[in-house]
């Protein structure tokens, strides 16, 4: 057990809460005045972590805060000799299957080798053969026509491993897929060079709290946020107006240079994953 002195927790919280004001401050105000950005928030619409969630700071199982209150901290914290510490019983009783599940996802994932050759169409999929005023983004205007968009798709293929991309295919983009996805196949084809399952791994940060550490959810909020850019960047949208020159992925350079950022943001996310995983299984 690990012992926070009242002053240094209370300085952590701070730094936390101040390094996510960065990323909800923009997004709230956005939301007050009525106005979308398809990059910036992508991360609290589609997942279900809101905004005052991602904020909260919590230790981390195994840390007592010195000097705290379980009703200052909230209902997943009890009161021991030197402090206020994670129930971890009290929360694995009520989780336990869901923490099994994601940690055997996190280690069949990271236990694979990881595959960089689907160049980002599955943003392609998610328009194929769609109108303008059809796609999901449709305020912004594709980079090519509809047909030209389907041309591509059929030309390159699609190769996507990840159920959550792969069910906002459109149908007819599904039968192009040469895998098909699906929640019960997560544990066997979630890879670590899919720039899905690296978003994701905030997803399953927030969903392990409060037994992981905030500090860890932000850092995988910060690298779910940078993979979104890049997705962006390579889909068939064009955002340059917003700040996000194309990564044009129908080209060899462009699909070159997809690869590249796709392999950096394995190696990222490598370390997060396997932080998560070390903390479930300090549980």
């Amino acid at each position: 057990m690990t012992v926070l002195e009242r002053s240094a927790w209370v300085a952590r919280r701070h730094a936390h809460e101040r390094r996510v004001d960065g990323w909800v401050g923009p997004h709230l105000d956005r939301r007050k005045a009525g106005r979308r950005h398809p990059v910036e928030d992508f991360l609290f619409t589609y997942y279900s972590h809101r905004p005052a969630q991602l904020r909260r700071w919590h230790p981390g199982a195994g840390v007592a805060l010195a000097g705290a209150t379980v009703a200052e901290l909230g209902r997943d914290y009890t009161a021991g000799p030197v402090g206020v510490t994670v129930d971890i019983d009290a929360v694995r009783a009520r989780r336990a299957d869901s923490i099994a599940w994601i940690r055997t996802l996190l280690a069949n994932t990271a236990a694979r080798p990881a595959q960089l050759g689907c160049f980002g169409m599955h943003e392609w999929a998610m328009v194929y053969r769609q109108t303008q005023h059809e796609v999901r983004h449709d305020a912004w205007p594709l980079r090519l026509s509809p047909a030209d968009t389907a041309a591509v798709v059929e030309e390159r293929g699609v190769r996507c491993s990840h159920f959550d991309a792969f069910r906002f295919f459109t149908p007819a983009a599904r039968p192009l897929n040469v895998l098909t996805p699906a929640r019960d196949r997560q544990h066997e084809l979630e890879q670590p060079g899919c720039l899905h399952a690296n978003m994701d791994l905030y997803k399953w940060a927030y969903k392990l709290s409060p037994l992981v550490p905030s500090e860890l959810v932000a850092d995988c909020f910060a690298l779910a946020r940078d993979i979104r850019a890049l997705d962006m960047r390579a889909s068939p949208y064009d955002l340059a107006a917003l700040g996000y020159p194309p990564v044009r992925v129908e080209t060899p350079t462009g699909r070159a240079e997809y690869a590249t950022a796709q392999r950096g943001f394995a190696e990222r996310a490598a370390p997060l994953r396997a932080r998560l995983l070390a903390a479930v299984g300090a549980l």
